[in-house]
């Protein structure tokens, strides 16, 4: 694993026959990614990324609270 200014590598994974990586263990570190946990696979046109989902909600419902008041 790299690091810099908060910006990671953690290397090269391959897709398997199934279509399915390996987070490696340096990542699932990193970000407390555990067993059971959901992933949102975001992209565009220059690549994709991955982010908890629980991560994704808190922003959403904090968007949320913006609109009610």
């Amino acid at each position: 694993m790299q690091e810099k200014d908060g910006k990671y590598m953690f290397g090269v994974v391959k897709v398997g026959d199934k279509g399915q990586i390996v987070i490696p263990k340096d990542a699932r570190t990193v970000y407390n990614i555990q067993p059971g946990d959901s992933l949102m696979l975001l992209g565009d046109q220059k690549g994709m990324a991955l982010l908890k989902t629980d991560i994704f909600q808190a922003i959403i419902d904090q968007a949320m609270e913006g609109l009610t008041k």
